[in-house]
């Protein structure tokens, strides 16, 4: 016979919460996290807060911070249960961030939030996000996983995370002495990255048998998971090789809004459409969602995940040195002086 409930002694388990299964992950991800380990790192997972030192050779130190979550590319995940990549797209939109302004990844922190705790799942989560860390050379020094029964759908879970990297102050990156002439540099993406999917499943939702079609040698699916392309260690080397001037990561709000956050007020990017070749899923997704050439650019990177900014006479080098870090590289555009009234960049 039941007890009523008040006579009832309730565990936490019976609230939705199993410690057990929280504590099995925390067993399996530690070995993904050993393998992302650097010198500097004091203390990781399992303790209250992770200790890191700042890596030493600087003078004057800054650190750099930045946080983002993977959005609506993880209603994708669900749908095609897959996520053993979603966790690089964590990693990337956080790393390639603090790039931009010359910071070196440090360490990276992620928070997983679900309903249930189902540890198959959340294992292959973090297994992306260990793999992302050492494509960016950071460590995966700790984490949170929130199980809270009643706020996700059955099956669904949500990701964020944060990087902190350094940067020597007088290397620090802010666009102020880019100038007129110029040479604007596009590093391929690997896709859509992680923007613009609201938009994306809004085409693909009236035509969802094409996920599992055969699309440029994979499925449509595979090719709108294809995970976010990690840009530091190329870049990296070519700044400590050569002066850069200017890096944008193209995300939300594509190339039109992202080149101008890193040019001076008085100055234009100019930059030709047809010098760069985009994967065919841009293509795919213009003609399928009848989207204009102008909303293509303002919602999705259309093939270009990063623009580095250079002195003209730079260009050559500093392509053939990202290009032997495994870039691909074209030169999309130049700075040149801003008429009244022009927008600060001008795609033509």
């Amino acid at each position: 016979m039941t007890q009523p409930d008040e006579q009832r002694s309730f565990t936490y388990r019976d609230a939705g919460v199993d410690i057990d299964a929280g504590d099995e992950l925390v067993e399996r991800i530690k070995p993904y996290a050993k393998r992302t380990m650097r010198p500097e790192v004091l203390a990781g997972i399992g303790g209250f807060g992770a200790l890191c030192r700042i890596p030493a050779g600087y003078r004057e130190p800054v650190l750099v911070s930045g946080t983002d979550g993977v959005g609506t590319k993880l209603k994708l995940a669900f749908d095609l249960d897959r996520h053993d990549t979603i966790g690089i797209d964590l990693v990337a939109m956080s790393v390639n961030d603090i790039l931009v302004q010359g910071a070196e990844p440090l360490f990276f922190l992620d928070y997983f939030a679900c309903g249930k705790l189902a540890v198959e799942t959340a294992a292959a989560v973090v297994r992306g996000i260990a793999a992302g860390c050492e494509q960016a050379g950071c460590a995966l020094i700790g984490g949170e996983t929130a199980e809270m029964p009643g706020m996700y759908p059955a099956g669904e879970y949500d990701l964020a995370g944060f990087a902190v990297g350094v940067v020597e102050r007088s290397g620090i990156i802010d666009g102020s002495t880019i100038a007129a002439g110029d040479a604007v540099l596009g590093l391929a993406s690997s896709g859509a990255h992680s923007n613009g999917y609201s938009l994306i499943r809004r085409i693909v939702g009236a035509r969802r048998e094409d996920l599992a079609a055969d699309f440029d040698g994979r499925t449509l699916g595979q090719a709108l998971l294809e995970p976010t392309r990690i840009y530091v260690k190329s870049v990296l080397a070519l700044l400590r090789a050569m002066p850069v001037k200017g890096l944008a990561h193209i995300t939300g709000g594509g190339l039109v809004d992202n080149v101008p956050r890193i040019l001076p007020g008085h100055l234009c990017a100019g930059l030709e459409r047809g010098s760069w070749t985009p994967p065919p899923l841009f293509a795919w997704l213009q003609k399928n969602g009848n989207v204009a050439e102008t909303e293509m650019l303002r919602v999705f990177n259309c093939g270009i995940g990063m623009v580095v900014i250079v002195a003209g006479q730079d260009a050559g080098k500093a392509s053939g040195l990202l290009r032997s870090t495994g870039e691909t590289v074209w030169r999309i555009g130049t700075v040149r002086a801003r008429a009244p009234g022009e927008e600060q960049i001008v795609v033509a």
